[in-house]
């Protein structure tokens, strides 16, 4: 990365001189590179990737910017994004984080964020984004079952199948998905926005407790994905579960469904990390259709 150059960039970008006095790697992340900066203005956190990954960054900023919009959770503050010398860039504000905090808190936070429904009553996005590399289809319909089938589980077989996967996972991925219906016979999902990738790398705590949430892949959905998946990795302690239950209660259903969430992310892992992915995802479905 040429420093001084994008420093230039963002200077043009935000309309305010930026200098960056040091730059220190900082890792964790699979995908990008990322950087702590030093400048007069203080601290900032830097990811970058080629150019050709300039559309993650695009993506990545627009859902931080619709996530703090709705003034229920802590997102990182967007600085700019761009490219400079075949490097694609996005500059965040730099928060001291750290994994202990007021969990009850940050449930409760997700539940106000889940609450905001959309007027419109369509699942989807403005835009398609990105599932850690994996282009993420957010066509809008009013059918959450059509949504989840068509722009969440079948792409992802079919990338499966084109990376190697068994024709069987296809093959019982089209059951599933023909069975979709059977899960929500009782219960009617609403298009809440969604952080769309919240694992327990992806939200923390600021030194004050207070959750932060990033790496976000938003869009408007059933809001079950969000805490199906905080389940997957771990990384969330039941007092989590306890405050987002205080401001929305969670569905009876809903341990029935996390297994169908996850499968998107188990067969998005198989997608970008190969290995016993495809397997986990062959077992998760057979499970899924023996329980309907």
């Amino acid at each position: 990365m040429n420093w001084n150059a994008l420093a230039d960039s963002i200077s043009k970008l935000t309309g305010t001189p930026f200098q960056i006095e040091s730059a220190a790697p900082v890792g964790g992340g699979d995908i990008h590179k990322a950087y702590r900066l030093h400048s007069a203005e203080g601290n900032f956190f830097l990811k970058s990737n080629q150019s050709s990954q300039a559309a993650l960054f695009e993506t990545e900023a627009n859902s931080l910017k619709a996530l703090s919009s709705t003034l229920s959770i802590t997102v990182p503050k967007v600085i700019a994004t761009g490219v400079e010398n075949d490097q694609a860039w996005l500059l965040l504000e730099y928060l001291e984080l750290t994994p202990q905090g007021d969990d009850f808190q940050r449930g409760k936070d997700l539940a106000l964020l889940h609450h905001q429904i959309n007027e419109t009553k369509q699942f989807g996005w403005f835009e398609d984004n990105f599932i850690g590399k994996t282009r993420q289809p957010n066509s809008w319909t009013s059918n959450w079952v059509q949504f989840y089938g068509q722009n969440r589980l079948l792409p992802q077989l079919k990338l499966a199948l084109s990376n190697g996967a068994s024709p069987v996972l296809m093959d019982k991925g089209i059951q599933l998905i023909d069975k979709l219906p059977e899960f929500f016979q009782t219960y009617q999902p609403e298009p809440s926005p969604l952080h769309g990738d919240l694992w327990g790398g992806n939200s923390s705590f600021t030194h004050a407790g207070e959750a932060v949430f990033y790496d976000p892949a938003s869009y408007y959905g059933d809001r079950e994905t969000d805490l199906a998946m905080t389940e997957l990795f771990g990384g969330f302690r039941p007092d989590f579960y306890q405050g987002y239950d205080s401001v929305f209660p969670i569905d009876s259903g809903y341990a029935q469904r996390k297994n169908l969430y996850n499968l998107y992310h188990v067969l998005n892992h198989f997608n970008l990390f190969g290995g016993h992915y495809a397997n986990q995802s062959e077992r998760m479905i057979q499970t899924l259709l023996d329980s309907v």
